[in-house]
């Protein structure tokens, strides 16, 4: 007789598998899996091996959080198509979670940097760093667009692509690198929403990828002029064109309770 024909004690099929044999008790109480013969004396059960690919299948469905019921339907009308559609549904759904963890995985690192940057940062220090490009989300504000009306600006946007908590995303400002040059320092255009991995499409911002001219500012933000002024001599003295967008963004939101202590950084691509 073929080793692979012989009955398998619950404890046996439970090890093979790495489950407990409590779970195979509840699997038969309530009709999802039986054994295949069990003991009217004694009321054992007995396991084929030839019953493991379906326990197997059973076993992964409810590593991806199919409920009993479904599993239960799919196990009346098993079939390779049933499967088939099952497992993509789970697999479209896996891969949002996954997206989902990349992003907030990214934020964590976005602020752990900023923290990392608060305890070693000299404000003094004009910079030049390297960027890859990314896509942002804008919306056109100006001069005379109220602070409500920038709140719920972002709202709309952030409930178009399903952020759900704004904490998945940066936000910043935007003023035109031509702005500061011609002296409107208060010139502000645009609001942007950066989210990870969000794809190109037709309406979103591309912020360059290159070198960048970076800054900070701390403090009142009337006194932000006097920082792209000091931006600007440091860009003329070292041959610098700058171009594009200034991209201010708040780094220690955090971890301040007071706005004196507001860092915002600052970053202008240089034309190469």
């Amino acid at each position: 007789m073929n080793k692979k024909d012989k009955f398998l004690t619950i404890g046996q099929f439970a090890a093979m598998h790495g489950i407990n044999k409590k779970t195979l008790m509840w699997y038969d109480e309530i009709g999802l899996f039986k054994p295949i013969s069990s003991n009217p004396e004694n009321g054992y059960r007995y396991y084929s091996y030839h019953q493991s690919p379906v326990l197997e299948t059973i076993l992964l469905l409810r590593e991806l959080d199919v409920s009993i019921n479904e599993i239960k339907d799919f196990m009346k009308n098993r079939s390779a198509q049933s499967l088939k559609y099952l497992l993509e549904e789970k697999t479209a759904a896996l891969d949002m979670q996954i997206t989902h963890l990349q992003a907030v995985r990214t934020l964590l690192c976005t602020l752990s940097r900023n923290m990392s940057t608060l305890l070693t940062m000299d404000l003094s220090e004009i910079s030049i760093v390297e960027k890859e490009e990314r896509c942002l989300i804008t919306v056109d504000v100006d001069q005379d667009t109220t602070f409500e009306q920038e709140v719920e600006l972002i709202r709309t946007e952030t409930e178009k692509y399903h952020l759900g908590r704004l904490h998945k995303a940066s936000y910043g400002s935007m003023i035109p690198a031509a702005s500061l040059l011609s002296g409107s320092f208060n010139d502000y255009s645009k609001l942007f929403i950066e989210i990870p991995f969000l794809a190109y499409q037709p309406g979103l911002h591309i912020a360059p990828g290159g070198k960048y001219l970076k800054a900070f500012h701390k403090g009142d933000w009337d006194q932000l002029p006097e920082r792209y002024q000091e931006i600007l001599s440091y860009a003329e003295s070292h041959g610098l064109k700058l171009h594009g967008f200034s991209y201010e963004m708040g780094i220690n939101e955090n971890v301040i309770d007071r706005m004196e202590d507001y860092i915002v950084q600052i970053e202008i691509p240089i034309l190469e």
